[in-house]
């Protein structure tokens, strides 16, 4: 049987990898993984699930548990990433690139550098990969990254005080626009809609569809309605306790009310004010048809000029 693991670098990267079940793996353990024709060394963070057959060939394969020497090998890896990390830094510096680098990883067998970097655009870095590859001594790999991936590698926590959800589970980014924030009857404040990578927050997206279903039964904001206590306006709503702010006019009072408490309705005195809006615009002509008639009929006198 194959089981399916997350593995956990020290770069706070993750991806998943599969393993026999005879490993007797567990959560914490360090092992050696063959991944692209490279040899990598990580820490077991999570136990998935088990693989279905067929689904093993494109992911990573986790050959062994570590040993005490290939862990000391791991360590010394770490300790060169560090140093690649500086140097590239300095050579950044030197080519004057608009970029910010986050890390830099060694493959177990130290035939690869990955170095991850965000930028707002394109960066040409084909000089700076030269001058890697002379100064490091091997092959270099330079991946830009958004500012999403950026925060679930480094985490946090989010308003809620919570860990971002990035960080824990959410492995895939959707796309979320302002809409969503508008139907879920949200401030439009950035403050207030955007997480920490700056970019709007993700559980916008996983808890749309709840609201559009709370949403179907409930009053709009600004509707005429009545209530026990008469006729008010609704004036605030919150989707999910289903309750309305209702503003009666003649108490000049605020009320709290379930959504089945409420029935809308079309006050007479805005349909009386639209009638006289309509009569403003098209005024009556004097006289009936019948009059206006004859005077387009009613034919003209010429006078006659009189010889002398």
């Amino acid at each position: 049987m194959k089981l399916l693991y997350e593995i956990l670098l020290e770069t706070n990267a993750t991806y998943e990898v599969f393993a026999d079940e005879n490993l007797s793996l567990k959560v914490g353990d360090y092992c050696i993984i063959t991944k692209d024709r490279n040899v990598d060394y990580g820490k077991i963070n999570k136990i998935i699930s088990k693989l279905a057959q067929g689904l093993e060939k494109d992911l990573p394969e986790i050959t062994h548990k570590a040993t005490m020497l290939e862990k000391s090998k791991a360590n010394e890896n770490n300790m060169r990433a560090k140093s690649a990390y500086r140097s590239a830094m300095e050579q950044i510096r030197n080519l004057k690139l608009p970029m910010k680098l986050l890390n830099a990883h060694y493959t177990f067998e130290r035939k690869l550098v990955t170095f991850q970097f965000t930028a707002d655009g394109r960066v040409d870095f084909r000089q700076l990969v030269k001058n890697l590859s002379q100064c490091l001594n091997t092959r270099i790999d330079l991946r830009q990254i958004g500012v999403r991936d950026e925060t679930s590698i480094i985490g946090g926590l989010g308003t809620c005080g919570q860990v971002l959800c990035c960080k824990r589970f959410l492995k895939e980014f959707a796309s979320i626009n302002v809409k969503m924030a508008k139907e879920q009857d949200l401030s439009l404040n950035p403050v207030n809609i955007s997480g920490c990578c700056g970019r709007l927050k993700c559980c916008l997206k996983y808890e749309h569809e709840g609201y559009i279903e709370l949403d179907k039964d409930m009053p709009r904001r600004g509707a005429f309605c009545e209530c026990e206590d008469g006729v008010g306006k609704i004036v605030d709503r919150n989707l999910l306790t289903q309750q309305v702010t209702v503003y009666i006019e003649e108490s000049s009072q605020y009320l709290s009310c379930a959504k089945e408490e409420v029935r809308v309705i079309y006050p007479d005195k805005y349909k009386i004010s639209d009638t006289k809006n309509k009569s403003k615009k098209h005024k009556p002509v004097k006289g009936s048809a019948q009059d206006q008639q004859k005077e387009i009929k009613k034919p003209v006198k010429h006078k006659e000029h009189r010889k002398q």
